[in-house]
């Protein structure tokens, strides 16, 4: 596909990502949460919205299956589609960012170089990756979708953490043990390291 002549961008001339902030009272950014499926990364994303409303921050929740249904439906799960469904879920989180959100994209996002793909795009001083730790034996216990059954058994192929990768994240902003604590618990380490980030003090 070649690459378009006749866009011409407007970025410069938009409300400012610092007006919109100051308005808000908070700071943007994106918390990248990505663990295996069946970790626990709905479940605790879910459960930081909820509790950063009832705080009064302004969020946008991203998750990987509602995100496969609409903008990314068109993408299946070969190396290069997973790559895509990153770039296109980085991309639209940045947007989000840009308007002040707090903005919390759950992907299963399996490799280190696609998670640094992602932070390229969204900026290193915007992506906080959060690892939402469960091994896999734990997730295929768990099973909530039913497909590590189906894994197992052969009927889904390129299967996380089966027959492709998941590479541990190296230094993540935050990891959360969700298979040794409660989703109370694992709430309460992920709030307790995200509310000093994006309090209203911390904007430039």
């Amino acid at each position: 596909m070649s690459e378009a002549t006749n866009i011409h961008p407007i970025f410069n001339s938009l409300l400012s990502r610092e007006k919109k902030q100051e308005s808000l009272k908070q700071k943007g950014i994106v918390l990248w949460m990505t663990g295996l499926s069946g970790s626990g990364k709905s479940t605790l994303a879910r459960a930081l919205e909820f509790a950063l409303h009832d705080l009064g921050y302004h969020t946008m929740l991203l998750d990987g299956d509602n995100l496969r249904t609409g903008i990314n439906s068109n993408l299946g799960f070969s190396e290069e589609d997973r790559t895509e469904n990153v770039r296109r879920s980085a991309e639209v989180s940045k947007l989000f960012v840009s308007s002040g959100l707090v903005t919390i994209c759950s992907l299963i996002s399996p490799t280190e170089e696609i998670r640094a793909q992602a932070r390229d795009i969204i900026g290193e001083e915007d992506f906080y990756q959060v690892h939402i730790d469960a091994p896999f034996e734990v997730c295929a216990e768990r099973d909530v979708k039913g497909l590590y059954k189906k894994a197992l058994a052969g009927e889904i192929k390129n299967f996380t953490g089966l027959d492709s990768p998941f590479e541990i994240p190296a230094d993540p902003f935050v990891r959360i043990p969700t298979h040794t604590q409660t989703l109370e618990e694992s709430l309460k380490q992920l709030l307790d390291a995200v509310l000093p980030v994006i309090k209203l003090s911390n904007i430039k």
